[in-house]
């Protein structure tokens, strides 16, 4: 509700800036004697007008009030100095100069409501998202969920449980030298392997995108998390021979390291997550 009021406000300010805007180029636009007088004070009150959008409603104002202290003053002095009658022509530019200023406020005000809640409601979903946008696996935070129920389970059942990670060897140095669209191929090509090479009952996680790190939850013990990393590797060779004769080339390295649940030392999903890559160093 909420936000559709900030919409409602931002559309109906921006509206009245339009009429506002074709009013005044009527008004400037009827008297030729008149025009140049009255593009001066147009110009003014679209400054006042801008400042306002760039600052705060009290600038603003005070600018206002300063307009309207000078032009009555000015128009004071055209009257009894010079003579002059005080024609609709006086108050016009007094009554739209401060409309100008609140609908510009108005309209500011309402958009940037609507750009906080946007950016709010980008956050929660950050918070809340269990998917790796790029490639649609489970990210972090479904990984904390799923391994917590799966640790309970290998604690009740006596399942061994392994988590295997891996990531790209000189993935930083790759960056500097081919494009984006390779590096997003060698990510997809990385997540099919690791898709083909598990179980059905296994799990892929994207553990993080800076530095693309997946990891793999292997219901095996340590010994079936390196039959799975020997089959990673044949599956990487297979690639990297098929990818050989392409001109733009470029062989794809691996770096993996398995760490075998136990609950004295893997006692949080953070912490068994740590110890798995602290497994990825002796792998050089």
């Amino acid at each position: 509700m909420m936000r559709r009021n900030s919409s409602l406000i931002s559309d109906g300010g921006f509206l009245l800036l339009f009429i506002a805007c074709f009013v005044s180029i009527l008004f400037t636009a009827r008297d030729p004697n008149l025009y140049l007088y009255n593009i001066i004070f147009l110009n003014v009150a679209f400054l006042i007008a801008i400042i306002t959008y760039f600052t705060t409603i009290t600038t603003g104002l005070i600018l206002n009030i300063l307009f309207v202290f000078g032009y009555g003053t000015f128009t004071i002095y055209r009257t009894v100095v010079q003579g002059d009658v005080v024609t609709v022509q006086s108050y016009f530019w007094l009554f739209m100069t401060p409309v100008f200023t609140a609908v510009t406020w108005m309209f500011t005000q309402a958009s940037k409501q609507l750009q906080e809640q946007n950016d709010m409601l980008t956050k929660k979903n950050a918070s809340l998202a269990t998917m790796d946008e790029n490639t649609n696996l489970k990210n972090m935070l479904s990984f904390q969920k799923d391994t917590t129920v799966f640790m309970a389970l290998s604690d009740r059942y006596k399942i061994p449980l392994t988590l295997l990670v891996l990531n790209v060897k000189y993935w930083h140095e790759l960056r500097r030298m081919i494009g984006e669209e390779q590096l997003n191929a060698a990510v997809y090509n990385i997540t099919t392997i690791s898709q083909t090479s598990i179980r059905a009952n296994d799990s892929l996680y994207m553990l993080s995108q800076d530095n693309p790190t997946w990891g793999l939850l292997l219901f095996t013990d340590r010994g079936g998390a390196d039959i799975v990393m020997n089959r990673l590797r044949s599956r990487l060779v297979e690639i990297n021979e098929s990818e050989r004769s392409s001109r733009n080339r470029f062989e794809l390295n691996l770096k993996m390291g398995a760490y075998e649940y136990n609950p004295e030392e893997t006692p949080t999903p953070l912490e068994w997550i740590a110890r798995a890559r602290k497994e990825l160093e002796y792998d050089v």
